[in-house]
């Protein structure tokens, strides 16, 4: 599975489409807590992870979320500037 970025010990990854399934999503690992979010709606759809670090993922994920819909659609990936 890609990395897509990393920051403040976060990792986001995105599965390759045929081991995956519908809606659109990224995977949030942080820690021992492990999340998966959607990237229509940007909620959290599996998992939990700390307030916190949903919150930073969340602000990211706006930032980049067209760039992240399009990877899931063409399957492109690519690193993603980490949140700042």
């Amino acid at each position: 599975m890609p990395v897509i970025s990393r920051f403040y010990g976060i990792m986001i990854r995105m599965y390759l489409i045929d081991r995956e399934h519908p809606p659109r999503h990224i995977h949030i690992k942080y820690a021992e807590y492990e999340a998966v979010m959607e990237l229509d709606n940007l909620n959290i759809i599996d998992g939990r992870i700390p307030k916190k670090c949903r919150e930073l993922v969340r602000e990211w994920a706006e930032l980049h979320q067209d760039e992240l819909i399009e990877m899931w659609d063409t399957q492109n990936f690519h690193p993603i500037a980490p949140l700042e």
